[in-house]
Formats: C-alpha cells, structure tokens, sequence
C-alpha cells in the first residue's frame, strides 16, 4: 500500500487504533486534575492539613515515577496492547478503592495503586500513537498532547461537579470512565506484535547518560515544581467550592490544549524550538511571580491559572518533541526515562508546597514555583547547543500547518 509523504498527511486523518488510545489517553490523563477541586473538601471532612492533602499528588506521581522504570520492560514482553490494558485495569481498582475509603492515608495508599496503572498506560499509549499514526512524528506528539490538554481539563470539570454531590464522586466517576476506555481499546486497538527484544528495566537509567534527554528530563524536574505547585496551592488559597475551582481549572485545561495543538506549532515555526520553550518558561515564571505577590487577590489568581495554560500548552508539546527527536534510543525507553526525572520534580512540589504554605505563608509556594521555573530555563540556555540540530530542520522541525482548516477537525470528528 501507498503512503502520502508525511508533510501532505492530515494530522486529523488517522486509524481508528490511535484515536483509541487517544481517547484512553484523555481519560487517563483526567486523573492529574481530578482531585483538585476536591482537596479541600477532603481537608476538610477528613480532618487533614493542606500538605497531608497534597500527598494525593505526591503518591501518585513519585510512584508513577518509578514504574515509568519498568514500563518497557512490562511492554516488550506483553506487548503494548496488553500493557495498555492493564495500567487501565489497574486505574479501575485504584479509583474506585480511593473513593471506598474512610482516612486520608487509605486514599494516600490508593491513588499510589493508581499511579503505577498510569504509568504504565502513560508511557505506553505515546510509543503506541506514534507508531500507530499516519504522518509525521511531530503530529502523532500533537496528537497526544491534545488529548493529554483535554483530559487535563476535563479532569477538574468532572472533579468539580462530581465533587459536588460528594468528594468520594469523582473518584467513582473516573473508575467507570477507565472501564468504557478498557473497552474502546480492547476492541479498536489492535493486537500489537511484541519488540524482537525484551528491555531491561536499566535502559531508562542508561538513557539518562545521553546530554541531550539528561538536559530535557532536569528542565521538566524543576519546571513541574511550578506545574505541580500551581495544581496542588492554588485551590487552597482560592477556598471556593468544588465546582467553581473546577470550571476555573477547567478554563486552564482549555488553554493549555488549544495552545499545544495550535499555539505551539506556529511559535516554533516562527522563533524556533529552544527560543519558544525558553520563552514559555519564563512567561510561566512571571505568572508565578504575580500570583506570589497576588495571592490574596481572588480575580487575579484566577486569571493568572487561566492565562499560564496557555504556556504550559507550549512547554509540554515542545519539550516532548525535543525529548522524541534528540534521544538516541528508542522512544519507549527515552520516553520512560524523560517521564520518571519529571515525575520526581512533580511528586515533591505538591508536598512542599503545602508546608510552606502551612510554615511560612500563602505566598511562599508560588516563589518556590516561580524560583524553580527560571531555573528550567536556566539549565535549557546553558546546555542549548544540544539541540542545535532540532532548530536546524526546515521551519525549526514545525509542523506545516497552513494548509491545516479548524474545520477539519469537525469534519473528521462526524466521520468517526
């Protein structure tokens, strides 16, 4: 069979297999801001301090963290498909039990469970949809961080209207919706051929030595201080009720997808990968910065959570395809190795957080945010010369998408 060259493939155009694990993928990735506006309800009901609340990140992504190690190894063996099934079969019983319990360390203990599940369906589903994918690489990593964007913003509006009715909701609520994206995959994703070799549960480690995915996996560390922190403090300094801190990160999800999809590509094409991630990084400093000396200021921080979707949008499409297009290894495994350094930064924030919150004052965390993101930026300029040769592609490696109509979207989307 023919192939279109990849540049005159639509990006909306692709089998039924990816949007499979795209779907499973947003709703995989709801888990990240589901518990938002929940946290302080649970603080409250449950007698728990802001930085015991936290740990509900920080269980989850320290132990995401670690499994991302063993992902390859899980998936060259079973094979993807598998793999995929499993991270969702085990996201089931983690949601669901969290929401089942009665003290904050038994959700702590299960949203743990339901980190190793989602790092196995995380590290999987990219490798899945770039192999899968018709067109360019730079698409199919469209592709998911689009679906990554709207599951990130779907997850506080669900968060938000379940937790409503009860702060127990949206854990129930993501257990049902694992079991609907259990089945699309099951039944769309095809059975995928295992690796002719097994990897070692060392290879992610070893990736680390290249400078290239080394560089990119310390920039997303420090920089998800400021992601995490802005996740886990806002919600307490805003003390709104569940359902306006929910549509309020819902608003930031929207931006922060739009913006991968659309924003980021152009900014690449226009000023380059390394100067749109360098500037992304700072603009989303700035943001912190203002919400530091703002903090008491309820318009102010709320417009500041809206507006930095729009950045980390940015940041998470470039930065991704950075780590896809300069690691010399195979894409699961530099993707495992890039998602467990990140994971480590984004694990320790929320915790921290808190207890500057609790310690110091309200302001304390978002400095501690804003600190950690100029220095992402730092060690990106210093170590630039690495990624010399992503800038040096036809429209710095972007993505030609002129010829791209919003509509196509909804077209392709009535032809599904």
């Amino acid at each position: 069979m023919e192939h279109a060259p990849s540049s005159q493939v639509s990006m909306w155009k692709q089998p039924k297999a990816v949007w499979a694990v795209a779907f499973a993928s947003v709703i995989a990735f709801m888990g990240i801001g589901l518990v938002d506006p929940i946290l302080a309800p649970i603080a409250e009901q449950l007698h728990a301090s802001p930085s015991q609340v936290s740990l509900l990140f920080t269980s989850y992504l320290v132990v995401m963290a670690f499994a991302m190690l063993i992902t390859g190894a899980v998936s060259s063996r079973i094979g993807a498909k598998k793999t995929l099934l499993v991270g969702l079969g085990i996201i089931v019983v983690g949601s669901a039990l969290a929401g089942s319990s009665s003290t904050i360390n038994q959700i702590i203990g299960w949203r743990a469970v339901w980190g190793l599940g989602n790092a196995l369906f995380v590290a999987t589903a990219l490798a899945a949809i770039v192999g899968a994918a018709r067109g360019s690489v730079a698409q199919a990593i469209l592709l998911y961080e689009a679906a990554l964007g709207l599951g990130i913003a779907a997850g506080p509006l669900i968060g938000g209207l379940l937790g409503e009715i009860s702060w127990r909701g949206p854990f129930f609520g993501v257990s049902v919706l694992m079991v609907i994206a259990m089945l699309v995959t099951a039944f769309l994703l095809p059975t995928t051929p295992k690796p002719d070799h097994h990897t070692s549960v060392l290879e992610p480690l070893r990736a680390l030595r290249h400078g290239a995915l080394r560089t990119v996996g310390i920039t997303a560390l420090l920089y998800n201080f400021g992601f995490f922190t802005l996740l886990a403090w806002t919600p307490f300094t805003l003390n709104m009720t569940a359902i306006q801190v929910g549509f309020i990160f819902f608003g930031w999800g929207i931006m922060l997808a739009i913006s991968s999809v659309f924003v980021a590509p152009k900014l690449q094409a226009r000023f380059g990968t390394m100067n749109s991630v360098t500037g992304a990084l700072f603009c989303f400093a700035l943001i912190l910065a203002v919400m530091a000396l703002a903090t008491s200021s309820k318009p102010v921080v709320i417009i500041c959570v809206v507006v930095a979707g729009i950045f980390l949008g940015i940041n998470n499409t470039l930065v991704t395809e950075t780590v896809m297009k300069a690691a010399p290894v195979e894409r699961p495994v530099a993707s495992a190795a890039y998602s467990f350094v990140r994971f480590l930064g984004g694990s320790i924030a929320p915790y921290l957080a808190g207890k500057l919150g609790e310690k110091i004052n309200p302001h304390a965390p978002f400095w501690l945010g804003a600190v950690m993101v100029l220095l992402a930026m730092g060690v990106l300029i210093a170590w630039r010369p690495l990624f010399a040769h992503i800038d040096e592609e036809p429209r710095h490696g972007a993505l030609e998408r002129d010829s791209i109509e919003e509509a196509e979207l909804l077209t392709t989307a009535d032809e599904m």
